[in-house]
């Protein structure tokens, strides 16, 4: 099998050829509104913990939108400086996004004066994953060390359908998603 680092190096270029076949137009309508069996696990008021996408990550801003219309509290990733610990700020407007900067990973994020926040269902962005939930991140281990200390009662990650393994290496460290969203599927139990 391949090393986490090869196979990180090979799925971001599927990603990125996968995002850029798609017209604008149906890229636009995916990732719009969660889907029915992930809404209906998920309390009301709860905080959402969510990710600024990248240009080939799944996008999380219609979620966003979507929880905010809903009533729930959001919550971004947030960096202190590259070695701190990553924690969550409150992220107040998804729509005009006023609230965030950039950190210190060049992604926007809340203020640090932003409220600090646990949430209770988390987004998780991803490189590549299994059905089994298993989850190849960006390689820093900040989700990981997160998840394996706050446990929150969901964690789902959002991927495009060309970042789908068989199998991936994993450690001992390596915490599964609950479920994983695709523009044509659910994976997990929900």
């Amino acid at each position: 099998m391949p090393t986490k680092s090869e196979l990180r190096k090979t799925l971001r270029a599927a990603r990125k050829a996968h995002v850029e076949a798609l017209p604008d137009a149906i890229r636009g309508l995916l990732f719009h509104r969660p889907p029915a069996p992930l809404l209906a696990r998920i309390p009301q008021e709860a905080v959402i913990g969510l990710y600024h996408a990248g240009p080939w990550e799944a996008p999380a801003a219609a979620y966003a939108r979507f929880f905010r219309d809903a009533g729930h509290v959001l919550a971004l990733p947030f960096f202190a400086d590259r070695d701190a610990p990553m924690t969550f700020r409150h992220h107040t407007d998804p729509y005009t996004q006023d609230d965030l900067e950039v950190g210190p990973f060049g992604v926007l994020q809340p203020a640090a004066d932003a409220d600090l926040l646990v949430p209770e269902i988390l987004f998780v962005p991803l490189v590549g994953f299994t059905a089994t939930g298993a989850r190849l991140g960006q390689g820093g281990g900040h989700y990981d060390r997160w998840l394996a200390e706050h446990a929150p009662a969901l964690a789902v990650g959002l991927a495009w359908d060309a970042q789908a393994c068989d199998a991936l290496p994993t450690e001992s460290h390596d915490v599964a998603l609950g479920a994983v969203v695709t523009p044509t599927r659910i994976y997990g139990n929900l």
